[in-house]
């Protein structure tokens, strides 16, 4: 009878999935001009920031993994992410990525570690909960010059954005501690883990990563181009879809209909009725959300909140990258949901607070009224490809020197205490 009742359930689905994919085409027939122009302001976005911003990470993050350089580095990085996250060290290489290049850099990354055994399922979903960010130049540079005309809100979003991040991270640090599979995996790879000095064992292990793969340098190189333009054209064809679908829900009315129950929160909570439509569309897609907030005439403190909830969010057009991506290993999508919501929740909470406190008051309230496909537009033409893609290499060097530095400082500290412990004893 279960069974049944699930397959009913799988029925049902279907069924309302066919009928939303009929309605959305014909709504296409009956606005092409409209769905035309959308998709345009969307391949801009990908041509302009999604693949200079993303294209060298996946091919660079390929080519590391296939020389055992990210093996090496997570015998390094061990000491921090352990403790803070209870994740492997490689971790650590996911979100370096994540902040250099935004998402879903962490998920390609974190599904690559999943088939490579580097990580359990558990951890997985770990990483995935915490390193799925946005770039600095998108916060700095997409919204807060391009969206909002004030660059001085940057750092306030940016700031909201990763302390929220950190917030989750460490709260994730429990989920699924108790799971016996992920224990048995800790145990296994525990019993198996060498021992001495932490650059030997570094070394060795990332010799013995490239010896697994085996791969020559051509190959390697010739797959990670490959796989990397594979997927650019996967997330591109999100985006395109989901600015196009975003387009026809406005101008079709459906939006206004499936808004009504935020606008009654709304209303009652005293938020400005305008931000309704940025919020339903900011759960679909995170530049056309941002650039209908910013383009709003509301309270500042409002739009800015809204902004840094949807950025955290970060839509439902990447969560389905985010799938896409995960489809070949056994990592879940609930607790990346759960994830999402908290750190947006966080991020918005977070961005109000130190707005209270002064942060970004200094920035000009009065805001250029631009409609969602020229806001996405013109953020975009902000960026040249080189500038998206030094200003990335930049953010993933310093990152992995930082976190490096603490690494070190945690395993000294750790040592210390050992050498304590072991003098107290005598």
């Amino acid at each position: 009878m279960k069974g049944l009742s699930q397959a009913k359930k799988g029925h049902v689905f279907t069924v309302l999935l066919a009928a939303m994919a009929v309605v959305f085409t014909l709504a296409l027939v009956i606005y092409p001009k409209p769905g035309y122009e959308a998709g345009m302001s969307g391949l801009k976005v990908c041509w302009e920031i999604i693949i200079p911003s993303l294209l060298p990470f996946f091919i660079l993050s390929e080519l590391l993994l296939g020389l055992g350089v990210v093996r090496g580095f997570g015998v390094l990085l061990e000491p921090l992410m352990r403790p803070l996250f209870s994740v492997p060290g490689v971790g650590a290489f996911a979100l370096s990525m994540g902040l250099a290049a935004g998402y879903p850099m962490d998920a390609v990354i974190t599904a690559r570690f999943r088939e490579t055994n580097q990580c359990t399922r558990i951890e997985g979903e770990r990483l995935l909960a915490f390193t799925n960010t946005a770039d600095p130049l998108f916060m700095f540079g997409a919204v807060a010059v391009g969206m909002f005309k004030s660059p001085a809100l940057g750092g306030l979003l940016a700031i909201a954005h990763y302390v929220s991040s950190f917030l989750v991270g460490v709260a994730f640090k429990f989920w699924g501690r108790k799971d016996p599979t992920h224990l048995a995996e800790i145990q296994a790879r525990e019993i198996t883990r060498p021992k001495g000095n932490i650059f030997k064992r570094a070394f060795d292990e990332m010799l013995k990563a490239r010896e697994v793969d085996g791969r020559p340098f051509g190959k390697l190189l010739g797959n990670a181009v490959t796989e990397s333009v594979q997927t650019i054209l996967m997330i591109s064809g999100f985006i395109v879809f989901f600015a196009v679908l975003i387009e026809i829900l406005r101008i079709s009315g459906i939006m206004t209909v499936i808004g009504w129950p935020v606008a009654v929160v709304y209303h009652l909570f005293h938020i400005n009725g305008g931000l309704v439509n940025p919020t339903l569309a900011g759960v679909l897609e995170l530049d056309i959300g941002s650039a209908q907030a910013a383009a709003v005439n509301a309270p500042i403190i409002q739009k800015l909140a809204l902004v840094s909830g949807i950025i955290a969010w970060s839509g439902l057009s990447v969560h389905a990258q985010v799938a896409s991506v995960l489809t070949n290993t056994d990592i879940r999508m609930r607790p990346y949901f759960i994830a999402r919501f908290l750190h947006a929740v966080l991020a918005a909470a977070i961005t109000v607070i130190l707005y209270l406190f002064g942060v970004g008051k200094s920035a000009s309230a009065a805001m250029v009224h631009l409609t969602p496909v020229s806001a996405v537009a013109e953020a975009a033409s902000n960026h040249s490809f080189w500038q998206v893609a030094s200003s990335g290499l930049r953010v993933w060097v310093v990152g992995l020197a930082v976190m490096l530095g603490c690494s070190f400082l945690f395993a000294m500290v750790r040592r210390m205490r050992v050498i304590r412990f072991y003098a107290r004893m005598k």
